[in-house]
């Protein structure tokens, strides 16, 4: 599984890295230290205290060659061999990567100066040439140690795509492009590997994979937990509400869901299932509120950093788009656990046994300032370079001055080698993956199927959502989310923004779209993840997480058809359309629980609970969709026709709820 927020899936019990013998955990330790270091030095512009500033690509490449050739020292040619040794073969790939990452380095002032991205092979050395052949390989092999098989075969596919593009039958077709040529590009521009992934990750995504991991080793999680058993324990169906709190301030902060889901889920789900829970319905709610997490700021994994990016914006605003949304999400899981809770009389748990807030702030008081820092240096100074590394630095003297569990050395190894595996694995997929952005650049066939598929879908807005959103849920399934979320945002997106959609709501529609599958059967990574530690059926697991977090194939919709509701637009056009999404999201939930606060048990209604029920669903949706913008009402004729359907059903479930049994 991953641990950097790319969540890769997976595909059978061998362990997918080594356990590394003491020097090479030394070697990993140092690199690491020196990415960190590499990074600092460039986001706080020290100049390496001599005065000596590197170009982008030196920084970058500097970077790749202290990571990359880690991918095959930790991960093994194939899961389970050489487990727990580095064979000879890997020792030689780890030396000839750092080889020629250190020529890039050198070269990259004198690539810049002569234009080597499209000419390398007319005017470079012919050593520069055959390095960027081999360079172009060594990426595609640590993708695929990293990332998986399906990853490698689709980006080893569209990255010799220039090679026989010419051969292509139209939409697909651009003239083709000599090998040499097509290796120059991918190693020497800036759109291939050294493109918007890998430039995200060296700006900002390090940094905050740094502060995740921190977060981690000083005990952020057991905070959070218990912060979200004090406050909200005693209510009826109280673990469940923990289980959303702490995987949502948790995962938020970390930005992975399966370890999200193995990390909080250990101690929700067994306090889920003594309250009343089915052991599948724990595992559900462990698995939607995991998810969700990375939909949410601050810090919501590496897609929303490659994101800005792509969008060339401020993270903050990315950050701030995604908030409602997101709020939308966790009121919704929030709503579907009450009605869980209502409608079998569930309890909350008993008060003696939870933690009391005091006790839990005193011992953790300094998280809050912390995620304040983190949130004012992000949203209010716009410092994203710097808000992970001074947030971190914050922690960790907060830590050591004021906790009980300051860190010793092995906490330090712990960090610094927990730091390094994530570094790697994001490095090899983020490399190999820009490989397919570039493959595109080159030909330039982003132009050619974005007038492609507007005109299979004859410039239907609809149409193109729906197909969106079925392309982003297939592919979801084999490849990680990052991975996912680029190749459409490459072919897809540009579609969607020409037909006049929101740029940022088309981006993040992309993001939630992939990140459905985690949830879905028949792959449901996050649900049977949680099914594993709450001993319940996978698929039943997965079931139930469809229906809990049912609003997550909504919301999407709801947003890019009327962006208001990811802050794009008017304030008072915000106000009205969120006002109402919560209405229709607390009558959904009803609707689908056969439960609404203030109404009842709509299982009592006889013949009539299905219709009631359905009523209630397509009338909480037709609130929660707001009118205007592609939607054929405006938002007052929405809200009336809402009204009209739903209205009637309440008062029916009201008055049947209260018959007395004959």
């Amino acid at each position: 599984m991953s641990e950097a927020g790319i969540d890769a899936p997976e595909g059978d019990d061998q362990p997918r890295s080594r356990q590394l013998s003491l020097p090479w955990r030394v070697v990993l330790i140092v690199w690491t230290v020196l990415s960190m270091a590499l990074c600092f030095n460039q986001q706080f512009t020290l100049r390496f205290f001599i005065d000596l500033t590197l170009l982008d690509t030196e920084y970058y490449w500097a970077l790749v060659g202290i990571l990359l050739p880690l991918a095959f020292i930790i991960y093994p040619a194939k899961r389970g061999l050489h487990a727990d040794r580095v064979p000879f073969y890997d020792v030689a790939l780890f030396l000839l990567t750092t080889g020629i990452t250190v020529a890039l380095v050198a070269t990259a002032r004198r690539s810049a100066l002569e234009g080597w991205e499209y000419s390398a092979h007319m005017v470079a050395p012919g050593w520069v040439v055959a390095a960027a052949v081999m360079m172009w390989l060594l990426a595609l092999e640590a993708l695929r140690r990293a990332g998986g098989f399906v990853l490698f075969a689709i980006m080893a596919v569209f990255s010799a795509f220039p090679l026989f593009s010419g051969m292509m039958p139209p939409p697909l077709t651009s003239p083709s492009v000599e090998l040499l040529e097509t290796a120059s590009y991918h190693i020497f521009s800036r759109e291939s590997v050294l493109g918007i992934p890998m430039r995200a990750f060296a700006e900002l995504v390090i940094g905050f994979l740094v502060f995740g991991t921190a977060l981690q080793y000083t005990g952020a999680g057991a905070f959070f937990i218990n912060f979200a058993f004090a406050l909200c324990g005693h209510l009826r169906g109280g673990a469940a509400k923990v289980a959303i709190f702490s995987s949502g301030l948790l995962g938020s902060m970390s930005g992975s869901v399966i370890s999200n889901v193995l990390t909080t889920g250990t101690m929700t789900i067994p306090a889920m299932k003594r309250t009343g829970f089915r052991p599948a319905t724990a595992g559900a709610i462990e698995a939607c509120a995991s998810t969700g997490a990375v939909l949410a700021p601050p810090v919501m994994g590496a897609t929303a950093f490659i994101m800005a990016e792509f969008l060339n914006i401020p993270y903050a605003t990315v950050a701030l788009a995604a908030a409602v949304p997101a709020l939308l999400f966790y009121f919704a899981l929030f709503m579907q656990i009450d009605c869980i809770a209502g409608r079998e009389a569930m309890k909350g748990l008993p008060r003696e046994e939870l933690p009391k807030l005091g006790d839990v702030f005193r011992e953790g008081w300094y998280f809050i300032f912390v995620i304040i820092l983190l949130v004012v240096l992000l949203l209010v100074m716009k410092r994203e370079n710097w808000a992970p590394w001074m947030a971190t630095a914050l922690l960790l003297v907060l830590n050591q001055t004021f906790s009980k569990h300051r860190w010793g050395w092995a906490d330090l190894v712990k960090f610094l080698e927990g730091n390094g595996r994530v570094f790697v694995e994001l490095i090899a997929v983020l490399g190999g993956i820009g490989l397919l952005v570039g493959a595109f650049s080159l030909t330039g066939l982003t132009g050619t199927l974005t007038n492609g598929l507007l005109y299979m879908a004859g410039n239907d807005p609809l149409l193109l959502l729906l197909m969106g959103a079925l392309t982003s849920f297939f592919l979801g399934m084999g490849m990680t989310i990052t991975a996912c979320y680029i190749f459409l945002a490459v072919l897809l997106a540009p579609s969607l923004i020409k037909v006049g959609l929101d740029p940022i709501a088309v981006h993040l529609f992309i993001m939630y779209w992939g990140m459905v599958s985690f949830i879905t059967p028949p792959v449901a990574l996050a649900a049977f993840a949680a099914s594993s530690v709450a001993k319940a059926s996978p698929m039943q697991t997965g079931l139930q997480a469809m229906k809990i977090g049912a609003i997550i194939y909504f919301v999407p919709f709801f947003f890019v058809m009327n962006p208001s509701l990811v802050l794009q637009g008017e304030m008072l056009d915000f106000i009205g359309h969120f006002a109402t999404a919560l209405i229709g999201v607390s009558v959904v939930c009803g609707g689908l629980q056969g439960y609404l606060a203030g109404v009842g048990d709509l299982r009592r209604s006889g013949l009539l609970e299905w219709p009631l029920r359905a009523a209630l669903v397509v009338g909480g949706l037709m609130f929660a969709a707001p009118g205007g913008g592609l939607m054929p009402l405006s938002p007052v004729e929405m809200t009336t026709a809402a009204t009209i359907l739903t209205l009637p059903a309440l008062l029916i479930a009201w008055s049947m709820a209260r018959r007395r049994p004959i």
